[in-house]
């Protein structure tokens, strides 16, 4: 069972003169007063008391005082607590008689219920950390997280790329009647060749033509000029006659053919070609962009599955208050970052991580409750009830909340509550009621 303050006892602590106080076993016990009356000084001779010297106050002894500080407080569990003397040196004493020390109050005390805005005042990520810590998924959780931003990370690299190449594969002209295939020139060049190659030879035939001619009329000539040789000159005629005959006949039927069709098919070709590429960049690109549209969306999965993951190990996990969780190293409150939560819910938070860290700590001290209104203390105070915890805070009151009022250092009665008060010595006793509402 978790152990609490059943009785403190405070004399000559900073502003307190003579305080007792039995707080409330659960809930929430608001000692009020007005400024300056020693109300925070209670809460830091507690913290003096149960945490060490760490935590006594610079000018512990209250100003003007011959007596060094007492402090005694009992505990739930039957210890008894006191510091005393000049040195004001620490005592704890058993239920058994036996005697101990500060580490027999660290091995209950969880620092953070003595030392509340330590934790109120962290950072969203320490406070993250500090739950992630006390579930023991804080490893694990880091490992995911790492993950998902690696994946995350790599998905927008991604998507940079996919979206530059959709926005390019746009940009690129496109020709539907372009064929599907680059069209070969070499075939075309050959058939020009071949073209070229017969009308040079219907060149050579027609200038053949032109010099039998030639031929004929110096032998004409030759006939009339050497009648002597007459008769070979005629046998020469007659041969080229013949042959001027057969040549005539076979140039009479050449016909040239026109290569300009060709050579505008040739000119074509490099415009179509153009087009052709253009329509197969267009239509790489646009493969390139699905490419990358596909692996951006299969990481979008993967990282969907790696939040999943850490939203099952947080739900499987031992949180100390449900509704509590952590995403992307933020501590969440139903749904809510810590800034965004209201003044209950924050110290609900807080009180239960607390109770976590040490489960035997039952209880916290909190300071200045002054920015809570009467429905938020009941929520506050129910909540506590309903835990089994308790809470010892101070407010700048002396409302029907309070269960002691602090005056000029003394605890005195509250006036709307009807409870006794006798004085023990030094000391003016009050017995706390308890402060309890509901949600």
């Amino acid at each position: 069972m978790s152990i609490t303050i059943n009785k403190l006892e405070i004399e000559n602590v900073k502003r307190i003169k003579a305080v007792k106080i039995e707080p409330s076993a659960t809930g929430l016990t608001i000692v009020g007063g007005n400024n300056n009356q020693g109300k925070t000084s209670v809460l830091d001779a507690i913290a003096w008391a149960l945490g060490g010297n760490k935590y006594k106050p610079s000018q512990a002894m209250r100003e003007g005082s011959q007596v060094p500080p007492t402090l005694k407080i009992t505990m739930s569990n039957g210890l008894v607590v006191e510091r005393k003397g000049k040195n004001a040196s620490l005592k704890v004493i058993d239920p058994n008689g036996q005697k101990g020390g500060q580490q027999l109050l660290d091995s209950f005390v969880e620092e953070l219920a003595i030392n509340l805005p330590k934790f109120m005042e962290a950072t969203a990520k320490e406070k993250a950390d500090t739950l992630l810590q006390i579930i023991g998924v804080g490893d694990q959780l880091v490992e995911l997280e790492l993950k998902e931003k690696q994946i995350y990370d790599n998905r927008h690299a991604i998507g940079v790329i996919a979206d530059q190449k959709e926005k390019f594969a746009k940009e690129q002209p496109y020709y539907p009647d372009a064929p599907k295939e680059l069209v070969s020139i070499s075939e075309l060049i050959q058939q020009q060749q071949a073209i070229l190659a017969k009308n040079g030879e219907n060149a050579r035939k027609r200038q053949n033509v032109a010099v039998i001619e030639q031929n004929y009329n110096f032998k004409q000539q030759e006939v009339e000029e050497l009648k002597k040789k007459l008769q070979l000159a005629e046998e020469q005629l007659e041969q080229l006659s013949s042959d001027l005959q057969v040549a005539k006949t076979d140039a009479m039927d050449l016909h040239d053919e026109n290569t300009e069709e060709i050579e505008n098919s040739i000119a074509a070709i490099d415009d179509t070609n153009r087009k052709v590429r253009a329509n197969l960049d267009k239509d790489k690109a646009e493969e390139d962009a699905k490419a990358q549209r596909e692996q951006y969306n299969e990481l979008t999965i993967q990282i969907e599955a790696v939040r999943q993951e850490k939203r099952d190990l947080l739900t499987n996990a031992d949180l100390p208050l449900e509704g509590l969780a952590v995403d992307d190293g933020k501590l969440l409150y139903l749904g809510q970052e810590w800034d965004n939560m209201s003044g209950s819910q924050q110290l609900m938070v807080a009180t239960a991580i607390v109770r976590k860290l040490k489960p035997d700590c039952g209880f916290v001290l909190i300071d200045k409750l002054e920015q809570m209104d009467k429905v938020t203390l009941d929520q506050f105070g129910g909540w506590l009830e309903q835990e089994g915890l308790q809470a010892i805070a101070t407010r700048v009151s002396t409302g029907e909340e309070c269960a002691i009022i602090i005056e000029d250092g003394y605890s005195v009665k509250n006036k709307v509550h009807s409870f006794e008060t006798a004085a023990t010595g030094s000391f003016a006793e009050t017995v706390a009621p308890t402060w309890q509402g509901g949600f």
